[in-house]
Formats: C-alpha cells, structure tokens, sequence
C-alpha cells in the first residue's frame, strides 16, 4: 500500500483524538441512536403482528390491531425526538471540534518561523485554515449524523431479523460482504484523487489572492492575458480531477445498490417459499413464516440494506475529509520558530554598534546568497545598504531582526549596560525587535 493511501490512517488517529474531549457528548448521541433504531425497528415487528391478526373476512381482531397502530405511533413519535436531539448534539460535537482544530492552526501560525511563512503562499495557508476545515467539517458532520445510525441499524436489523428467521438472516449474513467489497474497492482509489483536488483547489485560491493583492502590478505591467491563462490552466486541471473524483466516487452507490436489491430479492423469494411451506404444513430449509411475519422480513431487508447504500456515501466524504485534515494537521504540525535559549539576555539599553562577523546565509542551502560578510557598525555612526534586487538587502535586515538565524559566523549588539557585545542569538526576540524602528 502507498504512503498516499495509509495517511488517512494516521489523520483519523488525530481526529479522534479531538473528538475525545467531547465523550460524554458521543456517548450520549449514540444513546439516542440507539433509541431511534431500536425504535424504528420495532415498527415493522408490530406491523406484522398487526397483520397475522387478519385472518379471514370473520376473523380480525380489531382491539389487538387498534393496540398495535397506536403503539407504532408512539414509536414514530419517540424514534424522531431521539433523531432530532442527536442531530444536535451531533452538530455541536463537530463544530467544537472545527473550533479547536482552527484555533490549533491560527496558534500554530503564530509562532511559525519566518521560513515558513515565506515558502509557502499566502492563498495556500488560507485555504488550509477555512476552506479544507470548512469540508472536514461537512465530512465529520456526515459521519456522525449517517455512520452512527447506519451500523446500529445493520446491527439491529440482524438481530431482529433472526428472532423471526435465523435460516433467511444467514441467507442475508452470506450476500452482505459482496456490499462491502464493493464499497472498499472503490474507496481505496478515490483517495489520490480527493488528495489532487484539494492541492488544486489550494492553488487556485493562491492564486487568485495574488492576483488580487497585485492586481496594480498586473495592470502596471500589462499581464492581464498572461494571468487569465494562467488562471484558466489551474481552473481547467481542478474542473478535470474534481470531475473524475466525483464520477469514480458516485460509483459507490449505483454499485451497493445493486448488491442490496439481490439481498432484498433473495429474501423474498426465500420468505416467499417458507410461507407455502407453512400454509400446507411442510417445513421447508429456511423454517416456516407467516405472512406478517414475511412483511417484517422484506422490511427489515430494505432497512438493513439501506444504511449500507448512506454509509457508501459517506465513506467518499470521509475520504475527502480525511484528506483536507491531513493538509490542516500539516499545518498544525509545522515545526515552530526554535524558543529563546533559557540564559538569553533582555537587551534594554543599546548603545547603537552592531558587528557582523564572517556571516554566511541563504534561504535555500544549494542557492547561496550572503557569504563572509564582515561589518563593524560603531554607536552613531550612519550605514547605507545599497544594491540590486536580490542583493541581499532585505535579507540583512531580516538577520538583524531575527527573523531568521545566521547560517554560519555571528551578528552582535552592544548595550550600556554591557561590556562586551552579545550575539544576537543569546537576545531574547522580543527585546531585540523592539530596539528597531522598521518602515517598510
């Protein structure tokens, strides 16, 4: 298996650890689930029930059928109260949850280093942070609301089902594996593509805040056309892999579907076969039902297959929100900005020298930009840094201000309240930033 295709694993591992500040919360929400499918459940054993008590045209029993449907009616009414409070607890589960993940990546921000935010596009960050939290969030919502219910039903269903026919459940437990096969063999591949769909959809929101951020550049220089065609290139590429992630995931249902109509039939023509045997007394392999009894197993049939149809679905939107998790849990777990050593200096009181000694740095190791520079700057004394774009102008002040560190030699500053100068890396940052008066 690829490293593509296990790190859904690992992502799900973080998002439950999220999850897990909020267990009283889950567990009262499955307690409800509980409720509502158990009670869903029962509807079709009453119904059946109500049935077996029509005999023939002289022979109903109308209190028996009169008890039963006002029964149903409190289980229709208690099943969809119990729905409802889980739906809302289900939705203040995953907005808390987005709450801290989103607060987690604008901490993380916070104090990333400089070389972080400069490698990576402004667009792309921003997408991370509200665009991939924001369809995560519709994904998790979705597995709560749908994967809780769903495996209770499949759960319930079974059981239900073998109180009445053990012999037609195990017909059921053989053909249910041909879904579930179906359902993985799909899933395991739409992942890439759910993965090349977000990286495209960032692309084009880094894109598009730069255009708009420079939007005077681009007229001043009159590359309009250039930026539409470079705007249309990334379009298109997300229109094609959105398009091919959609169509292989829409797979799944049509694909389910046909699996659970051949489980539905199987039990009808099974059910249908115990119901002769037991009107002419013959006790056929899978047992002897009777016609109420056979409407609860067609019912519980339809309900038993139909959660694997909702849980094919929201296996492609967990893929896709397992995959804008993965992007945000790569922000969140950026290395940060290295702290101030334990024994750095506050300086309070510069006196204005500042020496550079044998300083080497560049941004990226095999691109050298600043190499030995040597500078003695005395208290007072004024010093013009002149040169070429991409000289390393901005660099030095960069180095100066500690935003990023020397690659090799020293950068040092003097104070009054000092000897000897100290090297900029034994400051604390704070202090040092505010000794500076930066106009840009």
């Amino acid at each position: 298996m690829t490293k593509k295709q296990k790190a859904p694993k690992g992502t799900l591992k973080k998002v439950l650890r999220y999850i897990k500040g909020y267990a009283p919360l889950t567990v009262i929400s499955l307690m409800f689930a509980a409720v509502s499918v158990v009670l869903t459940l029962r509807i079709p054993l009453l119904c059946g029930e109500a049935i077996d008590c029509i005999v023939d045209q002289n022979n109903v029993d109308l209190q028996r059928i009169v008890a039963l449907l006002t029964e149903v009616v409190i289980c229709i009414i208690c099943a969809a109260i119990s729905q409802w409070l889980m739906n809302i607890i289900n939705n203040k589960i995953t907005y808390q949850v987005v709450r801290d993940i989103r607060k987690d990546a604008f901490d993380k921000i916070q104090i990333l280093p400089l070389s972080y935010i400069d490698s990576h596009r402004t667009g792309e960050t921003v997408s991370r942070v509200i665009s991939d939290v924001d369809q995560f969030a519709d994904g998790l919502l979705m597995g709560f609301t749908q994967l809780f219910t769903g495996m209770l039903t499949i759960l319930g269903t079974l059981v239900f089902m073998l109180t009445i026919s053990p012999g037609i459940t195990a017909a059921v437990v053989v053909l249910t594996p041909l879904s579930l096969f179906v359902a993985a063999f799909i899933a395991r591949r739409i992942h890439s593509m759910f993965v090349l769909r977000a990286s495209t959809t960032a692309e084009q929101t880094a894109y598009i805040d730069e255009m708009i951020g420079g939007a005077k550049v681009v007229s001043a220089f009159g590359t309009r056309e250039d930026a539409q065609r470079r705007f249309d290139e990334i379009n298109g590429r997300l229109g094609d892999c959105t398009l091919k992630a959609i169509f292989f995931s829409s797979l799944i249902n049509p694909c389910t579907r046909f699996v659970n109509t051949v489980v539905y039939t199987t039990v009808a023509l099974i059910g249908s076969l115990a119901v002769i045997g037991f009107s002419g007394g013959a006790q056929v392999f899978f047992g002897a039902v009777t016609v109420g009894q056979l409407s609860c197993l067609l019912s519980y049939a339809n309900q038993y297959t139909k959660p694997f149809n909702e849980i094919s679905g929201v296996v492609t939107e967990l893929q896709n929100a397992l995959t804008c998790a993965s992007r945000i849990f790569e922000l969140i777990e950026a290395k940060p900005q290295l702290p101030d050593s334990e024994n750095a200096v506050i300086l309070r009181d510069p006196d204005g020298s500042v020496a550079l000694d044998g300083v080497c740095f560049s941004y990226v190791p095999e691109r050298k930009l600043i190499e030995n520079l040597n500078l003695n700057v005395s208290a007072g004394q004024k010093i013009a840094i002149v040169g070429p774009t991409g000289c390393g102008k901005t660099t030095l002040i960069n180095l100066l201000m500690r935003f990023y560190d020397v690659t090799e030699g020293s950068i040092s500053m003097g104070s009054c309240e000092w000897e000897e100068k100290q090297d900029l890396r034994e400051i604390t940052r704070s202090s040092v930033r505010a000794c500076y008066g930066m106009v840009l």
